[in-house]
């Protein structure tokens, strides 16, 4: 144990270029998920803050969750829901506080109320007929309180999946590295085993190196993402995704300084995070350096042949099997599915990994099509196809990068995109009115032929008995206004035919047969059963319900359609009707500028939340290129002087060295864009299956065409920066590597 140690310490003093990728890699891993540890945990339990609508020591609020009995197995259980128009507090309940003390209200019909009197006297006087808000918790009755509740789901929601994608991406750089430290040292390794090393002894000299490399990165990337915590905390405020007040501690405690904060979960999390990326990184390679013979090791020459070994062929088969069959299946079963963000985030890994594990196949393929020019660029082709592991080694990391960038930021921007168009086709109205409960005045507009108000509002109805679910729906006051005023995907039904005791759904839903009876709750909480008038295509997902006004409770008009007359002016179509409408923050506009402004091409948070995401993969491309091209350098000093005395001068070597490094980022860019077809067309399929078909109903439209949107921009970016890095580390590695120790050439 002693001599495994020793010769690990003597290894890595000797050898630190060589583990300096690996390092780095490890340390910013750790970093982020550290830092996002720590952000994860501010957003579960944020800072109270001072309510800011009421003074008073306690505040009666009605309920404002919905409670369901469902099926859960052999046991019933309950189901709950928020509901977004809570019933107001009763007049009866009214009376009796105010004989407790002092009650303060802000609305004639008050959805809160605060009361000067002891928390106790008002519990026993409310009971269970509304919630009763004491200390901070009277801050849920702030006006944006709700807003800032959606926000931090948001800030959880981005830095989980930040948090995912970091992981993968250090746990491929960590093992790239780490197999590449192999292939460079497998000399060494059979000398090691000439001189009587069993496996056994390698295996444990590897993983003993890794072991110290990934105790001494964890404990740097925790300092790393103590100091980064409040920084990231800022730059999710900046960009709008997170509330103004939110914060994050760098010690893992919002006011603890001392070394017990840094036992918190996430700096555990992120240390053995760590230390399990680096050990892991280095068990296949560890495998493969116990493999290597003395013989076979010693008449090795600088081909590399046999550079995948069948446990990887195998492993980047089946993860290619599998990611080809889920996108199957889900466009079989449930293809809207694929327009989520939960999928086209996650789903597309299993494709990249495969393609990151079958590299070194893939790339021999890629090669041979490449035609350079020249001496030079014969001898760049050569080298390249010659030394594959060096080149799948600066190709993979291109290939995640641009996989990435293609895939998640392709098909954020392609359903955006399908959802704009959808929204558009959906859309009959020249002027739409938007503000907080507004009103017309009862009389004609002039120029308008057709008057649509809604209110939005939800439904929730019991899926199979197992799950309350929620549908956002569209409150309507004259189902005939909405016909005229809209385009809907209708596919059996009339929208016209819509009352008070009916309800329009969308093919997803369990029940969607003109005439099914269905029981659900409405938005203030209350239960109903009502027929469904008519189905609308399920599309890309915001096809919702609708009701009438008097199904959605006290929710306020948000929206007003307007169908103009032929040959109104909208201008004074739009004087008329701002003069007729009253409100809070009244607004009419076109119905394009409207969509423009409502249905984006991809929302400012999703794209800033994209970036974050293809920033730390862009980051850990870069580590990998720059450590596997100084890694190189480090042993081609011998190849190199090789090539002077053969006459090349040293610019001809520069230029070569630089196109190998462009030829390797050409071949991991080719296979990164192949990956990203696979996964944009997947999507495109579900688009296109999600299309209602002509004349599937009165109202259908003609189809998503808008197909799928590679963000060209992105991708070239991604591509530029690891050419100009590959490029870089490659022509400036053998000067790196002249100073450890490599030699003149």
């Amino acid at each position: 144990m002693l001599t495994t140690l020793a010769s690990a310490w003597a290894n890595l003093r000797t050898r630190r270029h060589l583990f300096a990728g690996a390092f780095v890699a490890v340390a910013l891993g750790v970093a982020l998920v550290t830092g996002m540890g720590l952000g994860l945990a501010a957003a579960a339990d944020p800072p109270a803050g001072k309510p800011q609508r009421f003074r008073q020591p306690v505040v009666v609020m009605p309920h404002d969750t919905l409670t369901v009995e469902v099926d859960r197995g052999p046991h019933r259980a309950l189901d709950s829901k928020k509901i977004p128009h809570p019933q107001p507090v009763d007049k009866e309940l009214l009376r009796e506080l105010a004989e407790l003390g002092t009650v303060h209200r802000d609305h004639l019909a008050p959805d809160a109320v605060g009361v000067d009197a002891s928390a106790a006297a008002v519990r026993e006087v409310v009971g269970d007929r509304a919630q009763v808000l004491t200390g901070a918790a009277r801050r849920l009755a702030d006006p944006g309180a709700e807003r800032d509740a959606q926000a931090v789901v948001a800030v959880r929601a981005m830095l989980g999946t930040a948090g995912g994608v970091s992981a993968f991406v250090a746990v491929f750089v960590t093992a790239s590295t780490f197999a590449f430290v192999v292939a460079l040292r497998r000399r060494e390794f059979g000398l090691l085993r000439l001189a009587g090393a069993t496996p056994g002894r390698v295996r444990r000299q590897l993983f003993t190196e890794a072991l110290a490399v990934g105790v001494a990165a964890s404990a740097t990337g925790c300092a790393l993402g103590s100091w980064g915590a409040p920084l990231l905390a800022r730059a999710l405020i900046d960009n709008g995704i997170a509330p103004p007040w939110f914060t994050v501690s760098g010690t893992g405690t919002p006011q603890s300084t001392s070394w017990t904060s840094w036992t918190s979960w996430p700096f555990q999390l992120a240390f053995w995070t760590g230390l399990f990326v680096a050990v892991a990184g280095a068990w296949a390679a560890s495998r493969r350096a116990g493999r290597i013979g003395p013989v076979e090791a010693l008449r090795d020459a600088d081909v590399d042949t046999d550079v995948m070994p069948w446990s990887r062929r195998i492993v980047g088969a089946a993860l290619l099997a599998l990611g080809l069959g889920l996108t199957v299946h889900t466009l079989w079963t449930d293809p809207s599915a694929l327009l989520k963000r939960k999928t086209y985030t996650t789903q597309p890994m299993i494709l990249i990994t495969a393609a990151a594990a079958l590299a070194p196949l893939l790339v021999r393929p890629v090669l041979r099509m490449i035609r350079l020019p020249g001496a030079v660029g014969l001898l760049v082709r050569e080298n390249a196809a010659a030394s594959v592991r060096r080149t799948a080694a600066v190709a993979a990391p291109v290939l995640v990068t641009v996989a990435l960038a293609g895939s998640l930021m392709g098909s954020a921007e392609s359903v955006s995109a399908a959802k704009a168009q959808e929204a558009s086709e959906q859309t009959n109205s020249q002027l739409i009115a938007t503000g907080d409960d507004l009103s017309l005045a009862r009389r004609p507009v002039p120029g308008v032929a057709a008057l649509s108000p809604s209110a939005s509002t939800a439904v929730f109805v019991r899926e199979e008995g197992t799950t309350l679910l929620r549908s956002e729906a569209r409150a309507v006051s004259d189902p005939a206004a909405l016909a005229a005023t809209s385009r809907l995907p209708v596919v059996s039904g009339d929208i016209r035919h819509l009352d008070d005791r009916s309800i329009v759904v969308n093919e997803e839903w369990e029940h969607h047969r003109v005439g099914d009876r269905l029981t659900v709750w409405l938005g203030d909480g209350r239960r109903t059963t009502l027929r469904v008038a008519a189905v609308l295509a399920h599309g890309t997902g915001d096809n919702g319900a609708y009701v009438t006004m008097a199904n959605a409770g006290a929710a306020p008009v948000d929206r007003i359609d307007v169908r103009l007359t032929p040959g109104a002016s909208p201008a004074a179509a739009t004087d008329a009707l701002r003069a007729a409408t009253s409100g809070h923050d009244v607004r009419v506009r076109t119905a394009a500028a409207w969509l423009n402004a409502t249905h984006p091409r991809v929302k400012p948070q999703t794209r800033q939340g994209m970036l974050l995401l293809l920033g730390i993969a862009l980051t850990y491309a870069a580590i990998s290129l720059a450590g596997t091209q100084l890694m190189a350098a480090s042993v081609r000093g011998r190849e190199l002087r090789a090539l002077r005395r053969a006459g090349a001068t040293r610019a001809q070597v520069r230029l070569m060295l630089a196109g190998e490094a462009l030829v390797a980022v050409a071949a991991g860019t080719a296979l990164g864009l192949a990956v990203t077809a696979l996964n944009l067309g997947g999507l495109a399929a579900a688009l296109g299956l999600l299309s209602p078909e002509s004349g599937a109903g009165a109202g259908a439209g003609a189809g998503l065409e808008a197909g799928v949107v590679v963000p060209w921009g992105v991708v070239s970016s991604a591509v530029g920066v690891c050419a100009v890095v590959a490029v870089g580390t490659g022509v400036l590695g053998p000067g790196w590597g002249r100073r450890n120790g490599v030699g003149e050439w």
